[in-house]
């Protein structure tokens, strides 16, 4: 009996670290068309607001460029044999990768202006759908009574 209880906590002990590195992050999608369900959940001020817009542009500058890659590669690069296929995949995997990378770097730079509060929710709404969070540090919020 002993073993098996041992097995199956290294069983379960395995199946909770294997889910999380295998847990996908937990996205904001700056660059989706969800902008101002996020305003609303996370109720974003004006500067947050702002900033928010300037990293969409940013990033769809970003995305565009590489999509840009992406199109020359599948019109230029050979495809008439298995190597040169793979080859052209790996090329491809390494330019959605960069992508992905833009896209997590805006969510980052956004999520460093989220107050306690606002972290909070996100770190919830991660954990509710199974996501690995971004970690940060959020910014503390100044306290706007004055104590005498």
């Amino acid at each position: 009996m002993i073993k098996f209880t041992r097995a199956f906590f290294v069983f379960l002990g395995y199946i909770t670290f294997s889910s999380g590195l295998l847990a996908q992050d937990c996205t904001l999608d700056i660059g989706g068309d969800n902008t101002d369900m996020m305003v609303e959940v996370f109720q974003l001020s004006d500067q947050q607001i702002q900033t928010m817009e300037n990293l969409k542009s940013d990033l769809e500058i970003q995305i565009k460029s590489l999509k840009e890659d992406i199109q020359k590669l599948f019109d230029d690069h050979p495809q008439s044999s298995t190597e040169e296929l793979q080859v052209l995949a790996d090329k491809y995997r390494v330019l959605e990768q960069k992508i992905m990378d833009a896209s997590r770097e805006c969510d980052k730079k956004l999520l460093t202006t989220f107050n306690e509060r606002q972290y909070r929710r996100y770190l919830d709404l991660c954990r509710e759908a199974f996501r690995k969070p971004i970690r940060i540090v959020p910014v503390a919020v100044k306290d706007t009574v004055r104590s005498n």
